[in-house]
């Protein structure tokens, strides 16, 4: 059974790279649609999904535009709550300092009861 609470809220779990493929700009457009229907949202980044948001990224191979411009338009959107990886950042060398928005780190105990507390996640 689920909390009250959370009725209405989504998670969005972001677990590709900014560039290569479309998965990472279609969770974010979806997040950004749930949000403009008045759902509650919270952006999860896992595995090669916390690259996004690391700063001052510039346009992929083939002029495949950057995520940076709809990261930033997150706040007007009410999305402020921006779950990390924690071990994603270690892998890979990063740290919260890196990324271009403020973000809750999250340890894999952690990340499973976010996964539970959540009625609807969405898996990009």
């Amino acid at each position: 059974m689920h909390d009250d609470s959370m009725k209405g809220e989504v998670l969005v779990i972001l677990r590709h790279a900014p560039h290569g493929s479309s998965w990472l700009r279609e969770g974010l457009d979806a997040a950004l649609v749930a949000a403009a229907f008045g759902r509650r949202v919270t952006l999860l980044f896992v595995g090669e999904g916390v690259t996004a948001l690391v700063a001052g990224q510039a346009a992929g191979a083939l002029g495949q535009k950057g995520t940076q411009p709809t990261l930033e338009m997150l706040a007007m959107y009410d999305i402020d709550t921006l779950l990390v990886d924690c071990q994603a950042l270690d892998e890979r060398g990063l740290g919260t300092a890196d990324l271009l928005l403020p973000v809750t780190t999250l340890a894999p105990p952690e990340l499973a009861a976010t996964l539970a507390a959540h009625p609807l996640v969405l898996n990009f």
